[in-house]
């Protein structure tokens, strides 16, 4: 991508999610094995992914370039902090505005488009509107291939953790928390 060119957020609908997947899929593949060795990797594919709710919400966003997905990502008004549709232990709740944090979820940025504005132009589009719907802090599940963007963008370690899956490989991740 031209570094001039210009980055358009949308909220995504059901028809993108095939194309969605598919960035994700190649995220996962190509930007984490810089961060975790090759099992978990392979493991981030269980507990990491898309969460059709936040498509449903209204909450979950595009990026495009030149008529290509350069990324995607949102937020969420309900409890679970991270996951897609297939991950366990997902809570669908909607959580209080006024005690509770927003969740940042499933950012991912397509190997084509690294460190070119994707991230920061999702983390903004998702704090201002959480901060519109009365939210005062956002909370996000950070993969160590995130965690330096997300410090970048003022969000603090809050505590690190690991994501348990099905074959026993334990998958490293960082609970991370800013003021909004």
């Amino acid at each position: 991508m031209p570094m001039s060119q210009t980055l358009t957020i949308r909220p995504a609908v059901s028809g993108d999610i095939p194309a969605l997947k598919a960035v994700m899929d190649r995220a996962i593949k190509e930007l984490l094995p810089a961060f975790l060795p090759p099992a978990e990797v392979l493991a981030s594919q269980e507990v990491m992914g898309l969460d059709t709710q936040l498509i449903e919400d209204g909450t979950y966003y595009v990026v495009e370039a030149g008529g290509a997905i350069a990324g995607c990502g949102g937020w969420s008004r309900r409890a679970t902090l991270f996951g897609g549709d297939h991950s366990a232990g997902r809570d669908a709740a909607l959580v209080d505005p006024a005690t509770d944090p927003a969740r940042v979820r499933a950012m991912y940025t397509s190997p084509d488009f690294t460190r070119r504005g994707v991230g920061r132009l999702i983390l903004a589009t998702c704090e201002a509107k959480a901060k519109a719907e009365g939210f005062s802090r956002c909370e996000m599940a950070a993969t160590m291939a995130g965690e330096p963007l997300y410090a970048a963008c003022g969000y603090q370690r809050i505590e690190p953790f690991e994501a348990q899956t099905s074959n026993g490989v334990k998958v490293p991740l960082v609970r991370m928390g800013k003021a909004i």
